[in-house]
């Protein structure tokens, strides 16, 4: 589907149906086809809404707009189109950031956020020469290739593989450079104390993008009551590698956080 929103035009998956909403936001140079493998496990007991961020996979690529609380805007444009009442966020990777800026703005029905490797409040660790090969690469098959095999460790299907390549292609020239030079360096930090929901946190022991260590050195001195958990042979992309996990980890949190 798509719906519009600030003038442009985002694309969106939905499954399921249930009282509680999942809403699920991709990685950088990827978009929410990495979410269908586990939406299609939790879509029997919730509502499943996956959103290509601007400039990402189906959605439109305006000139400006890249920040990530302009991300996290469109994201509650979403919200309020869809009528979404209860709902988790489920971000990963560079939305991990967007996620956390929309839950420090206690938005109603909110219930918690569940992070894959998610880019941390403050400044992401991304050496120069890293960031610079990046944004001089956009566009290169060759270069995203070779990005998928840095951020993978767990071996996926040919399938997945060319959906991985194509997404990393189609991304939005100015959302590309304005992640590496701007969103990515955002420090959002001193808004994390507002976020007083349940966190969970999950990241690949082998993730190279994030590697593990940057959850308990950026992210949870702010967020000192997140829990963090690590998939062992993992890397960066859990929603590709390892979609069974996944779904299961979302379930058991979701769980705990009724229980509690």
């Amino acid at each position: 589907m798509t719906e519009t929103v600030s003038r442009i035009s985002l694309h969106t998956l939905e499954q399921g149906s249930g009282p509680l909403t999942l809403v699920f936001l991709h990685y950088f140079g990827g978009s929410a086809q990495e979410w269908l493998g586990v939406m299609s496990q939790l879509s029997d007991q919730y509502r499943c809404i996956a959103i290509d961020l601007r400039g990402h996979g189906g959605s439109d690529s305006p000139a400006t707009g890249y920040t990530v609380d302009d991300m996290a805007d469109d994201v509650t444009d979403i919200l309020h189109q869809y009528e979404v009442q209860d709902f988790v966020l489920v971000g990963h990777s560079m939305s991990g950031k967007v996620a956390l800026a929309l839950a420090s703005r206690q938005p109603t029905g909110l219930q918690s956020l569940l992070l894959v490797s998610p880019s941390p409040p403050v400044p992401e660790p991304i050496p120069d020469k890293e960031r610079q090969k990046l944004l001089t690469g956009h566009g290169q098959r060759s270069a995203a290739e070779q990005t998928l095999k840095n951020i993978t460790e767990v071996a996926v299907s040919e399938a997945v593989r060319k959906q991985i390549i194509a997404d990393d292609l189609r991304t939005g020239k100015s959302a590309w450079d304005a992640w590496l030079l701007a969103g990515s360096k955002e420090d959002i930090s001193d808004r994390m104390a507002a976020v007083t929901i349940p966190v969970h946190i999950i990241v690949g022991s082998e993730d190279r993008a994030l590697p593990p260590d940057v959850q308990p050195r950026l992210t949870l001195p702010y967020l000192p009551a997140a829990t963090l958990e690590i998939c062992r042979g993992a890397g960066h992309l859990l929603p590709w590698e390892v979609p069974y996990d996944l779904a299961n980890f979302i379930s058991k949190k979701l769980v705990v956080n009724v229980s509690n």
